[in-house]
């Protein structure tokens, strides 16, 4: 199986460019000032699952290299992200499968987004503690979403907000790994392993 690292590489610019080909798809779909009949709804909607599933793998690579004491911390992210993301599945499924349609309840439609800026958050923040992700990441990525939420149609630069949020976690020039950056407070530390190379770590078999 990919390593761990593989995850995270791939992960971090493939979430948001989905996302982006996903608003390309809404505009188009909208081109006409209706939203459908035509291919581009569910096919940007798919895109959106693809995503969606995209920053869950993200979210639990990144919660996979935390060391014991930061599991918590960890999981909590985690759990905020994949929960914040069901909730946009249910959207997904709601618009795709119209004979299991069933409207987002309006707590989970409001919690949905905010549950998931906060898990990515939280695992970015990790990040930065780790010295794997600058400052400035986190805080660009709820820039992000927020742009998003202000209004749908800012979706196209809300996804290059994300992008560029990200795009540290793409990097394969790496100095440490999350795990000893997270136990050893050594700035001077430098492991002969980076995080996000290949073969890094791997997954249990």
């Amino acid at each position: 199986m990919p390593s761990k690292s593989v995850t995270v590489r791939r992960a971090a610019p493939a979430a948001p460019l989905l996302l982006l080909a996903y608003s390309l798809f809404r505009l188009f779909d909208g081109a006409d000032g209706v939203s459908g009949p035509g291919p581009a709804q569910p096919l940007g909607h798919l895109v959106f699952a693809g995503a969606l599933l995209m920053f869950v793998a993200l979210a639990a690579a990144v919660h996979a290299y935390v060391p014991r004491r930061g599991r918590h911390v960890a999981a909590t992210g985690l759990a905020a992200t994949i929960s914040g993301a069901a909730c946009f599945l249910w959207t997904v499924i709601d618009v795709l499968s119209p004979a299991l349609r069933a409207p987002l309840p309006t707590p989970f439609a409001i919690a949905g987004p905010l549950l998931f800026s906060l898990g990515m958050s939280i695992l970015l923040g990790l990040l930065v503690a780790a010295r794997q992700a600058p400052v400035w990441s986190p805080l660009l990525f709820g820039a992000g979403i927020a742009t998003a939420l202000i209004d749908i149609d800012f979706l196209p630069f809300a996804a290059l907000i994300l992008l560029a949020a990200l795009a540290p976690l793409a990097r394969p020039d790496r100095n440490v790994t999350v795990e000893h950056a997270l136990s050893i407070p050594s700035v001077a530390y430098r492991p002969s392993r980076p995080l996000l190379t290949v073969g890094a770590s791997s997954y249990d078999s």
